[in-house]
């Protein structure tokens, strides 16, 4: 080997001479710098983020805001999964929601409701603060409720009580408003309707504008006689953008100094070819407004003064802009009040990845083009007609933290799609500005020629949500922004599917809201009670008053933690008291003494001890069960009874269980424990059966002991009840007992090859997992009292948890091992390859990366293209701390997704060069293993597919014989039918 390849070996001294000082006194004393060791070091958590892994099991319960009259996907958001996690002084119950439901105050009908707004008013109402200086603008309490009905308008004062003052106030009553907010930093009030906008001063009218468009023109030439009236509006302080029934805009400018307005018809607007679909107003606040920075000539900007403007003081002027999209997908950017076209971008209901200014892109003409080109562009052309008519509507633009933040850009098509994206600054090398063609340089917020942004970037966010075209044809989404709901920030869709977006950390949190279905308006409501709450109307005709739970909503799940200071180990839910029991371990201190006084079986367990005090003492695991009930999301949970083992007993397993007994049904905790002695002593266990529920007689009593009884033959590692009776899996053996009321009854037995690892119930079918060899399938006979094998996986797997798989009459067995795999098994007695039914035949297999302790079925939910009944999927948590889910499908919908995926291995760019199908194929980690079929699809993959662009979309389509549409529809059908929680 060269001298320069071989590797230098430093000597200790030479270590030592390259420690400095500072060094040193980090990681061990040293006398030779007293300064540095009278050093204190005082930290500070400024953040955190809440960790729920490793998830050892979890249950399925019902949440304390339940709704008992709710239906279909309404009645899964009752439940909530309730994970065992964390170890130590750190373990917890982990408290998780997929879907929201907000905790409901107060609830009235109104039928007929279009839309609903809260405004303020300065003077109308007192602050919290009886002094009323200095406080933040969020703290003011909101003056009035509008809402709009059909042919009306109601007006109500949202004091003490929601108090109607329709007929005392100057608000236009006689119509439904289409939009209401404030002016003059909440000096005023306004508005609009369709034939005009009301300006007023609290509950006086001070002004109002007639808003009178030309009617449109018929074929012949003659006016016809309905004129163009208002459809849309938004408001930003001081300006009101309204979109006209006919495509065409008209702007309200106001005038803080006198507190009036007027309106104008632009004509930078106007594109009679190109008509409005959508458009919103966006406000860029900030001590230095973010948008100033991407302007070309940004840096001849003077230097911007930090200024504080939370106290929403009239003096600091934020730049405003105007969005508009257009029928062909053109997005247009104004700046006012100059109306100056700073930013376009075309064909955004495409969803690129990146949106750029492309004002002033070359356009090629038709006969410049080859014959080959112009053929090429026609068939593509003939692709993109099915999305000729994509068009945005409904935009909006929002940024949620004044002072750092960068804007989000939002918009919903007209397919359902909702497209997400994120502005950031691109310092690029062509820094030729660009005027606007067809207007003067105007002045701009910089005080020079008003230059186009071309240095803003629009990058797309990848966000969890799908929706339906036939959802957008029954309820027009609407998103509605708001700066403290709870204390939290962000904007709620709302729509077929609502949903809600929470800012964190500048990014965006997807939650959905499913406890009401259709949610038709939506807005935040402050006030003595109601702190930072919210009000929504339902698709039923339903007004509720609610505020959103106490929970951390900076993840894909809302989630909170209770903690237990020890670590939890198993979890079991009894739904009749709602009751939970849950294994919990801590390690303690216990002399010498104590141990040997209380073992009858010898000290040779003992392996560790410990000097203290002259005491020889050991660390000792103790273990308890715990019967907890829930409260309040958001709450701490009350621990209502414990029940503490035996001193070297481990508590192994916990499961409700449903005996048969003399006289009727009985539900019972059933218990399995091990006393754990060294190796020296036979193992042996012990099967507790537990009543729950508060005693009468006795109000402290929460759980009562039925029956205990030891079982020398081995520990009890698993429990199940098998139609009435109690299936225990004792040492290498399982047996079936019979409760008679009194005792149990031993009725069969199966001897299992080492150690079982679960046990598994459907109908008398049995499935249990053995830790090193894979999985046996049992069958329980009634006439001869008999558990008889039917088949068993003849390979060598070391099982970590099993669960049955049903899809309508087909039953599947299910298996997660210790190299992170999952394989689905099938009993095919009629089939050659299973040895005459004596083996399982693989017919899945995964690899999933994260070891699954722990699968739970549920029922998947009905959905309106499937018709199947009986279908089960399978949640699933890891020791990594993430929650997953294996669900049947359609065969037409497998071969279609399939298809999809392996189109989407090449199309979609692999994360850090890592190929996502080598990824999930079966790590056999050097053993023998044949491998399986294909049958299992990567929906973490198929969910890209959505975020590809509008054509390349169509491509893929096209390429395995589908359309967008349907694949669309497919993975919308997989969303809704796996929404549980």
């Amino acid at each position: 080997m060269p001298p320069a390849k071989r590797l230098h070996r430093a000597t200790y001294e030479d270590s030592q001479d390259g420690f400095n000082v500072e060094e040193l006194s980090l990681y061990h004393s040293s006398s030779t710098n007293t300064e540095l060791l009278q050093k204190n070091f005082n930290f500070l958590v400024r953040d955190s983020f809440i960790n729920i892994g490793p998830i050892r099991d979890f249950a399925h319960g019902l949440r304390m805001n339940a709704d008992s009259n709710a239906s279909v996907s309404a009645k899964q958001s009752n439940y909530e999964l309730v994970c065992c996690s964390g170890h130590g002084k750190n373990g917890a119950l982990s408290i998780l929601h997929q879907s929201l439901r907000p905790d409901l105050i107060t609830e009235v009908e109104l039928p007929g409701c279009k839309g609903i707004w809260t405004v303020y008013y300065k003077g109308s109402r007192t602050l919290p603060d009886a002094g009323g200086s200095g406080l933040d603008a969020d703290e003011e309490f909101h003056a009035y409720l509008i809402i709009s009905l059909e042919t009306r308008t109601m007006v109500l004062q949202t004091g003490d009580t929601l108090a109607e003052v329709t007929e005392t106030v100057d608000y236009y009553t006689e119509g439904a408003t289409i939009v209401a907010g404030n002016l003059f930093n909440r000096k005023r009030v306004v508005q609009v309707f369709s034939r005009g906008v009301r300006l007023l001063d609290g509950a006086y009218m001070t002004q109002e504008l007639r808003i009178e468009g030309a009617p449109p023109q018929a074929d012949d030439g003659s006016s016809a006689l309905e004129s163009i009236s208002v459809a849309y509006a938004s408001i930003v302080d001081p300006y009101v953008l309204l979109k006209m029934t006919d495509g065409s805009l008209q702007l309200v400018t106001g005038d803080s100094v006198n507190c009036n307005i007027c309106v104008s018809a632009p004509k930078t607007f106007q594109n009679l070819g190109d008509p409005v679909t959508a458009c919103s107003l966006y406000q860029d606040r900030g001590p230095s407004p973010w948008l100033r920075r991407t302007s070309m000539d940004a840096w001849l900007a003077p230097t911007f003064d930090l200024v504080d403007i939370s106290d929403g003081s009239d003096s600091i002027q934020a730049d405003v802009y105007c969005i508009i999209c257009r029928r062909s997908g053109r997005l247009e950017l104004y700046e006012l009040p100059n109306l100056i076209c700073v930013f376009s971008v075309n064909d955004l209901p495409h969803g690129y990845k990146f949106l750029y200014d492309c004002k002033g892109a070359p356009k090629i003409p038709l006969e410049g083009l080859k014959k080959e080109q112009v053929e090429s562009q026609s068939q593509d052309s003939s692709k993109m007609d099915a999305g000729a008519s994509l068009h945005v509507i409904e935009v909006c633009m929002e940024k949620w933290s004044d002072n750092f933040g960068r804007p989000f850009l939002l918009a919903v098509l007209s397919d359902g799609t909702c497209l997400f994206y994120h502005a950031y600054l691109y310092e690029g090398t062509d820094n030729n500005p660009i005027v606007e063609e067809g207007h003067d340089s105007g002045t701009g917020f910089l005080g020079t020629a008003t230059s186009r942004l071309k240095n803003l970037r629009f990058v797309r966010l990848g966000l969890d949500q799908v929706s339906a075209k036939d959802d957008i044809a029954t309820l027009k989404p609407v998103i509605v922004p708001f700066r403290n709901v709870g204390g939290l920030r962000g904007a709620f869709v709302t729509g077929a599917r609502p949903i809600w977006l929470m800012n964190f950390r500048e990014r965006l949190q997807v939650h959905p809201q499913l406890c009401d279905a259709a949610i038709i308006a939506f807005t935040p409501l402050h006030n003595v009670n109601c702190n930072h709450g919210l009000i929504y109307v339902t698709s039923q005709g339903l007004l509720k008053i609610c505020q959103l739970p106490g929970l951390n909503y900076d993840n894909d799940w809302a989630a909170y933690k209770i903690p237990l200071k020890g670590t939890p180990h198993q979890i079991a839910y009894h739904a009749e008291v709602n009751l939970y029991a849950v294994i919990v371990s801590s390690t303690v201190q216990k002399t010498a003494a104590q141990i040997i006084e209380s073992s009858d079986q010898g000290t040779a367990f003992i392996t560790e001890l410990e000097n203290e005090d002259g005491q020889w003492m050991v660390n000792l695991e103790e273990f308890e069960v715990r019967i907890i009930e829930s409260g309040k999301a958001g709450a701490m949970w009350e621990t209502r009874m414990v029940l503490p083992m035996q001193m070297t007993e481990h508590a192994l397993t916990l499961r409700i269980v449903n005996l048969k007994g003399p006289d009727q049904m009985q539900t019972l905790l059933a218990i399995g424990t091990a006393y754990v002695q060294g190796e020296d002593v036979p193992s042996r266990g012990r099967i507790i059966l537990m009543s729950l529920g508060q005693d009468a007689n006795d109000p402290s009593c929460w759980a009562s002991e039925v029956f205990s009884k030891e079982c020398k033959q081995g520990a009890v590692t698993a429990v199940a009840s098998l139609q009435g009776h109690l299936l225990i899996a004792i040492g290498t053996k399982i047996f079936l007992h019979t409760w008679n009321g009194n005792d149990l009854e031993g009725t069969a037995f199966y001897d299992a090859p080492l150690y079982v690892m679960s046990l598994n119930i459907v109908k008398n079918f049995v499935l249990f997992g053995d830790i090193h060899k894979s999985i046996y399938f049992l069958c329980w006979k009634e006439e001869g009292a008999q558990l008889v094998l039917l088949a068993k996986d003849f390979g060598s797997l070391d099982c970590f948890a099993t669960e049955f798989l049903i899809d309508g009459s087909t039953l599947s067995l299910l298996v997660s091992d210790s190299r992170r795999n999952i394989q689905i098994f099938s009993y095919s007695p009629k089939s050659v390859e299973s040895w005459k039914g004596q083996k399982l035949l693989p017919r899945a297999e995964f690899h999933v990366g994260s070891h699954i302790p722990k699968f739970l079925r549920l029922p998947m939910l009905p959905t309106t293209t499937s018709t199947r009944t009986n279908r089960y999927s399978l949640l699933f948590g890891t020791l990594d701390g993430s929650i997953g889910c294996v669900a049947p499908l359609d065969e037409l919908t497998f071969r279609r997704l399939q298809s999809l995926q392996k189109k989407l291995v090449d199309a979609v760019p692999h994360t850090a060069g890592l190929n996502p199908r080598s990824f999930r194929q079966f790590k056999a980690c050097g053993q023998t293993h044949r491998p399986g079929p294909d049958n299992i699809v990567d929906c973490e993959l198929l969910f890209h597919y959505e975020m590809l662009a509008y054509k390349e979309q169509l491509d893929l389509a096209n390429q395995i014989g589908t359309t967008r549409t349907q694949i669309l529809s497919n993975l919308n059908d997989l969303t809704i039918s796996t929404g549980f929680l």
